[in-house]
């Protein structure tokens, strides 16, 4: 059990029982804007390590994390923190949408360009190592921080080991937006 963040196949986009609701309504506020319908790409088969799909459990407190975003007041908690859905098409701000979504009474789509622009901040910020997986597929980010992150705050100190639970969200949201991104596929939380 556990909240996990997840990567979203065509079949489930587009399902009444899933996220339909939420990609109509999504559609109807993009063609309010001049924009196209978000398309999102068929099923895929799932190769565990094969960077196509996109699974990580969210098993670390987030306060510390939401704490130091807040800190910075450069937009940071809303780009990252701002959304239920999140999708690689750039929007202005977090689209609400009137419709439930597991966690909240209206789903909150989010742009994995802006998160993408605040993650790298972070990571910058934080000096995450290089070693972090870059292929989250198979809770491969849990694994890191659970099995290597110490030897790796020994071979690489930084900031970011001064709290591992700021250091897991910085990645796990760095590694999303570049996952929805490269893959063109919606994430949300499950």
């Amino acid at each position: 059990m556990g909240i996990y963040l997840v990567s979203v196949e065509a079949d489930d986009w587009r399902d009444e029982e899933v996220l339909g609701p939420v990609a109509q309504e999504l559609d109807t506020v993009l063609a309010g804007r001049g924009l196209p319908p978000f398309a999102c790409p068929p099923v895929t088969e799932f190769r565990a390590g094969s960077g196509r799909h996109f699974e990580v459990k969210l098993n670390r407190p987030i306060s510390g994390f939401e704490a130091f975003c807040r800190e910075l007041g450069d937009g940071t908690v809303e780009a990252l923190l701002g959304w239920d859905v999140l999708i690689p098409v750039e929007l202005e701000a977090p689209v609400l949408l009137p419709v439930e979504c597991s966690y909240n009474d209206m789903t909150a789509v989010g742009d994995a360009h802006r998160a993408l622009a605040a993650a790298r901040r972070l990571a910058e910020l934080l000096a995450l190592p290089a070693g972090i997986p870059e292929h989250c597929d198979n809770l491969e980010i849990n694994g890191w921080f659970e099995e290597h992150a110490a030897a790796a705050a020994a071979a690489s100190p930084g900031p970011w080991t001064e709290d591992l639970d700021i250091a897991f969200h910085a990645a796990l949201f760095l590694r999303a937006a570049e996952y929805s991104l490269r893959r063109g596929r919606p994430l949300s939380y499950s």
